[in-house]
């Protein structure tokens, strides 16, 4: 019980069956929790259906209403912490993420960093399948959070990511704030602040194939100002300590 892969679930029925084939599969004792926020579509209970084919290692927490990414993943966070797991994986159900990466993530985690993030944007990454519009949104979203932040992560909006234990034990999950774009960018953001590694892992993104996209113009204008209010933040004198666990 040592690797668990958080996956955040809304409407993903077609997907969510072969992803966590994918991710069990490769034998490499990876579990898996599908953090589901009341999908109409059914996705919890085709989860549920496979508990007996992957006994104690599928597991559904279920939350009432789309309550955001955020939120789902510092639930996932928090689960995995009390359950003892030592490697936590962040991973998007739709196969944009390669489940064979997983391996790499867990690899730079054991070799020394406190996060090892998926990234699109470091020589040997890649993008697939999305319009010259997303690529130069996502791009420019990166470039932007670099100039405001100044940290030395070229992927900053990155959702495939593994955490060591050690990094989310010494964060105070309860303040982090955003949900959205900005969440992915303050987590990395306040392990870099606490003094972890991060290492940058070379990836090819390919958009989904089934399934609605969750970007929406309110996740797009949270990570804007979200950036400037984590700058801010950053530079007030209680910073490290509203950050650090109590």
């Amino acid at each position: 019980m040592e690797k668990i892969v958080i996956i955040p679930t809304y409407n993903e029925k077609e997907n969510i069956e072969a992803i966590i084939e994918a991710v069990i599969n490769l034998n490499a004792q990876f579990h898996v929790l599908i953090i589901d926020d009341g999908s109409p579509d059914g996705t919890a209970n085709i989860v549920r259906s496979l508990f007996p084919k992957y006994p104690g290692q599928l597991f559904l927490e279920e939350r009432k209403g789309k309550l955001g990414l955020g939120t789902a993943y510092i639930h996932g966070f928090k689960w995995s912490l009390a359950k003892g797991y030592q490697y936590i994986f962040e991973m998007d159900a739709d196969f944009s993420h390669n489940p064979k990466d997983l391996i790499r993530l867990h690899e730079a985690c054991v070799n020394g960093a406190g996060v090892a993030v998926g990234s699109r944007y470091v020589k040997g990454g890649a993008v697939q399948n999305w319009p010259a519009n997303r690529i130069a949104l996502s791009k420019g979203a990166s470039f932007y959070t670099r100039m405001i932040t100044f940290m030395p992560v070229m992927d900053p909006t990155a959702g495939f990511v593994c955490y060591r234990r050690e990094t989310l034990e010494k964060m105070n999950l309860n303040n982090i704030q955003f949900v959205g774009y900005a969440f992915q960018i303050e987590m990395k953001f306040t392990a870099w602040k606490l003094g972890f590694k991060i290492i940058e892992v070379p990836i090819t993104f390919i958009d989904r194939q089934f399934g609605a996209s969750k970007m929406h113009k309110g996740i797009i204008k949270e990570g804007i100002w979200g950036v400037l209010q984590l700058k801010w933040n950053s530079l007030k004198s209680n910073y490290f300590t509203k950050m650090k666990a109590p």
